[in-house]
């Protein structure tokens, strides 16, 4: 496994960027997902999702 931060190919639900992050920074993975539905009532999830999605390469 790649040191920097990597979508995987296994544990995602739709991009992988949550289980990038939770693998990257040590934490559990519906801990941030959680995360991401809590910032996406307030409207600002979604965006920072698919800014990640763009930045964060794929697992090779």
């Amino acid at each position: 496994m790649a040191d920097g931060l990597v979508r995987p190919r296994r544990g995602k639900i739709i991009a992988g960027v949550c289980a990038a992050l939770a693998e990257r920074f040590g934490l559990p993975t519906f801990l941030v997902r959680l995360g991401f539905v809590i910032f996406g009532i307030t409207g600002i999830g979604e965006l920072v999702y698919i800014i990640l999605w763009i930045m964060i390469p794929k697992e090779r």
